[in-house]
């Protein structure tokens, strides 16, 4: 197996929405067909241990997220998509990671510095109070999972970029201290990646709880767009597309042209009730045969099973000659 030319991970804490797919998905599924670049994709498992304490919730959250990519068009036969628990050097090489990291590095993590700035404003006498070793010391697990690979490129939204700078010092210090052994990834942010809003206007996340589920029923896809919140201008007064979450989102998924046309009627002044049904409608035109797809693969665990098990032993033939390249070099060994 060659290095990764683009690695992405998305933590299985939930059920993949709307943002999720123009976010991460959909670029992902279109790198994937690419026949010259090796990519890997993984579900971040042991990433969502840090603020997921529901098994069931996790092998829920794992089934979907993996149906989704594959019902959406991953080409999993060209690139390596695989499930991080299933592969055992990865933990291992972040032990080895762990020993070379400063303390100081992990204390100015942003969500590590968020954690401890709530504790402080509830005036808490212990400003590390609730805050886990696994959120204090998460960028060394992700560092392991771009380095087991020597990922190139690593593609993420802006809140992650600091992960990707302590990833590039990681690999620095082991570099130096040791061999040459890791490639120093390139943080790739895409400016012009879609950041849907959620229902109450605010960014689309699981955190706020305003997200619209990818794959719902039609039914429940047509509730959740109609709960949308939108201003009190009515019909046929003018509107303003740039600042309405129903545009953004209409946006995200169509072409320029039909994006322009919108924006013409929006000024025209659409009325909010047919401004929905038309985005109800366009959306589950595009969401319906995938929508398909991903229900037969719910309904047959064994065969994403097959592919995730298909896509770690690809992930493996170059994780463990690698690891033991990192062991060798640190002096874990056979002595004979």
């Amino acid at each position: 197996m060659k290095n990764a030319d683009f690695l992405t991970g998305i933590t299985t804490s939930g059920t993949p929405h709307l943002g999720n797919y123009v976010g991460a998905i959909r670029p992902a599924v279109e790198s994937s067909k690419n026949p010259d670049l090796t990519s890997y994709y993984f579900l971040a498992d042991y990433h969502s241990l840090i603020k997921n304490h529901d098994p069931e919730k996790r092998k829920t959250s794992t089934l979907e997220i993996a149906a989704a990519w594959i019902a959406l068009g991953l080409d999993y036969n060209n690139c390596v998509f695989y499930r991080q628990s299933d592969i055992p050097e990865i933990p291992e090489l972040t032990w080895i990671l762990t020993c070379l990291t400063a303390k100081g590095l992990m204390n100015r993590a942003h969500a590590y510095k968020a954690a401890v700035q709530e504790n402080e404003e509830q005036q808490r006498k212990d400003p590390d109070q609730g805050i886990t070793m696994g959120l204090f010391s998460y960028p060394i697990l992700m560092a392991a999972d771009i380095l087991m690979f020597n990922a190139a490129k690593v593609p993420v939204g802006k809140d992650q970029i600091q992960h990707l700078e302590m990833t590039r010092d990681i690999a620095a210090k082991f570099n130096h201290t040791y061999n040459t052994l890791f490639v120093l990834p390139e943080v790739v942010v895409d400016d012009t990646a879609a950041v849907l809003c959620g229902l109450d206007g605010r960014k689309m996340s699981k955190s706020y709880n305003n997200f619209i589920p990818l794959f719902d029923t039609e039914k429940r896809l047509r509730k959740m767009i109609m709960k949308i919140q939108t201003n009190s201008l009515g019909p046929d007064e003018p509107k303003d597309p740039d600042t309405c979450t129903l545009f953004s989102i209409y946006r995200a998924f169509a072409t320029p042209e039909q994006t322009k046309d919108l924006a013409r009627r929006y000024r025209e002044g659409i009325a909010w009730g047919a401004m929905k049904q038309e985005l109800f409608e366009y959306i589950n035109d595009i969401l319906k045969e995938p929508r398909q797809r991903y229900e037969a693969l719910m309904a047959n665990p064994k065969d994403i099973e097959d592919i995730l098990k298909k896509g770690a032993l690809r992930a493996r033939e170059y994780s463990v000659p690698f690891l033991d390249k990192v062991r060798k070099s640190v002096g874990i060994q056979s002595l004979s």
